[in-house]
């Protein structure tokens, strides 16, 4: 997301259509205090895209959107009651403040409701350099879909058809307002190309694809060198073959490796921890990595896909560590999470912004195979198989059987297992890798030892 500036270019009609969200946001706040909520906030929302979808050279699907919609959470000192609506004609507007009166006055005192603390408010808005909106029109993104598509097709013989491929642009708008004085405006844009293909025949066909995404239209890949990825992924998983149950090193792709952080930051975050339904209860302090592991979060990165000046409560946000030497720094807390742990905020209202988790050395993914030397790398993951209680883990997987410290061949049809808190205490190295598609930027991830159980 982007926080305007006031330099903030005025080339097209973004900024008068977030004036307006913005206006609705006051009468809105306006209505809520003239039925006697003690507090309130507003978030409002526009967004346009355009959506192609070819196969086999032929167009499946064209979609325009244009959606809007407008939420009200009212508090009526520790009761709260909320509604939405897409209408904005006034008749509209006004119900949805009295539905949400309504709603507050026949719940039960919360206390841990209300807004984030006055004091902590954001009060600068850089411009963060999210909004790049692409004027991709119906006949271009087809082109595009059909360009992608082709090359990949094209690329290798064994490709012998193609699930499809999609060339996509969007642009949103929001305004997050509150009872405080607060109101922050934002407006983001996000474009992809991408491509999935099937590679032999009957039985032994395989399935796979690449895609590239970015706020900008010139950060994103060729199309037709995102379809001939898309090909040399797919001819790459032909023939694949099991394994015999063992305990081995598991290399983590990119793609794949982010998922490792997502399963921390769920772990660590405000909903999970107050509910007592993390396995890193009390974890503050204490080691869960090796001492050279540090994930940072860079909420004000320029161009982050995750970029903001302020959360969902309209906390001002800060760049900070959330692991440093391999000891969590801190929870991922919004104010109403904060509140029921006893603890302060971390302006993580929504979820996280931009995480970088440092490299441990100079490796890409060909270097820490050769570190390895013997086990599996995976590049797919498939299931739910963790328990966010307990930290078990276990996950259907395909990839690479690596040996000698080389890719031999494919496997599939086997299963990964282990415990998270065991698998952070085993990881052995973070590559350069990184995949940018993402929030969260990590390389490939290598955890020394893992249960890998196949059929033979």
């Amino acid at each position: 997301m982007n926080v305007i500036s006031p330099e903030a270019s005025a080339a097209d009609d973004s900024l008068h259509r977030l004036e307006q969200l913005a206006d609705i946001s006051q009468q809105l706040l306006a209505r809520a205090r003239a039925l006697g909520a003690t507090q309130a906030e507003v978030s409002c929302s526009e967004e346009r895209g355009l959506d192609v979808n070819v196969r086999l050279g032929e167009v499946e699907t064209v979609e325009s959107t244009r959606d809007r919609g407008i939420a009200v959470t009212v508090y009526f000192g520790q009761r709260k009651g909320s509604a939405s609506t897409a209408d904005l004609q006034p008749g509209s507007l006004e119900s949805t403040v009295a539905q949400a009166c309504a709603i507050a006055r026949h719940t039960e005192d919360d206390e841990a409701a209300g807004l984030a603390d006055p004091a902590l408010m954001a009060r600068e808005f850089p411009d963060l350099d999210g909004w790049h909106p692409w004027a991709l029109q119906a006949d271009q993104a087809v082109d595009l879909a059909l360009a992608c598509e082709a090359a990949g097709r094209e690329a290798d013989p064994r490709i012998s058809n193609s699930d499809g491929a999609s060339a996509a642009t969007a642009t949103s708008l929001s305004v997050y307002a509150n009872s405080h004085g607060f109101i922050g405006r934002e407006r983001s844009s996000h474009h992809s190309v991408g491509c999935a293909l099937i590679a032999g025949q009957g039985d032994g066909m395989q399935r796979d694809g690449w895609y590239s995404s970015a706020l900008a239209r010139e950060d994103l890949e060729d199309a037709a060198a995102i379809g001939r990825r898309a090909a040399e992924r797919t001819v790459a998983r032909l023939q694949p073959r099991s394994m015999a149950t063992a305990q081995m090193p598991v290399l983590y792709s990119p793609e794949v490796a982010r998922s490792l952080i997502g399963h921390l930051v769920g772990a660590v975050s405000g909903g999970a921890l107050y509910r007592r339904a993390s396995f890193l209860l009390d974890s503050v302090g204490t080691q869960l990595f090796p001492d050279w592991f540090a994930i940072d979060e860079r909420p004000l990165l320029r161009r982050g896909l995750r970029s903001t000046a302020f959360d969902g409560d309209g906390v001002a946000t800060r760049d900070s560590s959330l692991i440093d030497g391999g000891v969590l720094q801190r929870y991922v807390l919004g104010s109403y999470s904060a509140r029921k742990l006893g603890l302060a905020t971390t302006g993580n209202a929504g979820g996280v912004h931009n995480l970088q988790v440092r490299a441990s050395a100079d490796l890409d993914l060909a270097a820490m195979a050769r570190q390895m030397g013997e086990g599996l790398l995976v590049t797919e993951l498939m299931g739910q198989g963790v328990n966010g209680v307990t930290g078990d883990y276990s996950r259907g997987a395909g990839g690479f059987r690596i040996e000698n410290g080389e890719i031999q061949y494919p496997v599939d049809g086997i299963t990964i297992a282990g415990n998270l808190k065991e698998m952070f205490a085993a990881i052995e190295a973070v590559g350069t890798d990184i995949d940018r598609r993402s929030h969260v930027h990590v390389g490939s991830i290598l955890v020394g030892r893992m249960t890998v159980a196949g059929n033979d």
